[in-house]
């Protein structure tokens, strides 16, 4: 799965440039006034800036059909729900994580994931206070799921205007309610959740069907989300959010804050070093399932695509064209050696942290591991700002 970071930079793809205008005079035949000379800096940024543009697409397209993959087996076991079913829904859950997390290195910049109107807080808010949408422990009729009262019709209306109501951890939607949903309140200390297939059946477990009906609410919500960013982020259009991407003179600073603060605050800070901090399971991302290992991995990979200008999509297709290390392979060879080095040691370190994630910030001996991925992640993140100077960009990031 990681043969993509022993690439090495085979030097730019650039078409042939012009780089002398002719010096004769124009004759009678040909009155043109003759060309400048071709910025070969200027025409590798619109090249990687294009690269870029069509890299997000491609990432959000895997990301719409694993999503679309999930609903498939969601909707299967929902007609005849089985603890078989209920596995492969999970399975299915998981595989669409790894596009969908990869994606986040396309935020932090006002894009059309997070700006006023963007759907991240609809797709992957976390920490989770479970008790929100259906029971726990000691707390059986808790949640929306129950309370028929107050919400007795579940719409996917309704659950978007109760996600975050009243508090950030008030998460009603998105890959974490769904998680939720398929494996329960994670009471173990060394593996998932274990919530009963028999939660959807109904006559076996109170609150059956309208448990059914939320969770087949969610991850419609999930399919109309993505769409929407893979609607942004298509070619060929005259309107969308790409189209005035490719054409902006601050594309490339946007690059570098997505990469930079993924790296940096997001990753390094609120996913590792907050959990490592309060060593609670409730802080990890992904607690339901213990899939945090993978969260962190994925997000690692984030950085490298975008700096390599590369990604490999789930059907296994390279997407492949300039990126950032090209640029700085002419702008400064030797910063962008020590940024490669520094990606392969961030995937590295990534890599090794033991699983579960909420085990490695709570023991003694695997904490060492967590903090030295933490490390890397703010070394590279340092770096980015060193890549931004080189390119008379202003990144001002939290290391």
């Amino acid at each position: 799965m990681l043969s993509f970071l022993s690439r090495v930079p085979t030097g730019l793809r650039l078409a042939p440039l012009l780089l002398l205008a002719t010096c004769s005079r124009p004759t009678a035949e040909s009155q043109a006034p003759v060309p400048p000379a071709v910025d070969a800096h200027a025409v590798l940024k619109q090249q990687l800036v294009a690269n870029y543009a069509a890299l997000v697409h491609t990432n959000y397209q895997d990301a719409l059909q694993a999503a679309l993959n999930l609903q498939e087996a969601v909707k299967a076991f929902l007609a005849n729900p089985s603890e078989e079913k209920l596995s492969v829904a999970k399975e299915r859950w998981l595989a669409s994580r790894v596009p969908y997390l990869q994606s986040e290195a396309y935020r932090f910049y006002d894009g059309p994931i997070d700006d006023v109107n963007g759907p991240e807080g609809l797709l992957n808010a976390w920490p989770m206070d479970e008790r929100y949408v259906d029971y726990v422990v000691g707390f059986p009729s808790s949640g929306i799921i129950a309370d028929t009262t107050r919400y007795p019709e579940l719409t996917k209306k309704l659950l978007r205007a109760l996600n975050e109501k009243d508090g950030e951890a008030n998460i009603a939607t998105g890959f974490h309610a769904v998680e939720f949903l398929l494996w329960g309140q994670d009471l173990s200390e060394t593996g998932p959740g274990a919530r009963p297939y028999t939660d959807f059946v109904r006559g076996r477990a109170d609150f059956a069907e309208r448990r059914a009906l939320y969770l087949s609410l969610t991850v419609a919500m999930l399919v109309e989300d993505l769409q929407y960013l893979v609607d942004a982020w298509a070619p060929d259009a005259a309107d969308n959010y790409r189209a005035g991407f490719v054409a902006s003179d601050r594309a490339l600073d946007h690059i570098l804050e997505g990469v930079g603060r993924l790296c940096g605050a997001e990753l390094a800070g609120e996913r590792m070093a907050v959990p490592m901090a309060t060593r609670e399971q409730e802080d990890e991302q992904s607690c339901f399932s213990d899939n945090t290992h993978m969260d962190v991995l994925m997000n690692a990979r984030a950085l490298n695509n975008v700096y390599r200008g590369r990604y490999e999509t789930l059907a296994g297709k390279a997407h492949d064209g300039p990126g950032l290390e090209d640029l700085m392979g002419v702008v400064n060879a030797d910063l962008n050696r020590r940024v490669l080095a520094q990606l392969e040691s961030v995937m590295q370190s990534c890599a090794a942290i033991p699983v579960p994630f909420d085990r490695a910030v709570q023991e003694d001996a695997s904490r060492p591991a967590v903090q030295t991925a933490i490390d890397d992640l703010r070394t590279l993140t340092r770096l980015f700002v060193e890549v931004a100077g080189a390119l008379d960009i202003t990144l001002n990031l939290e290391a």
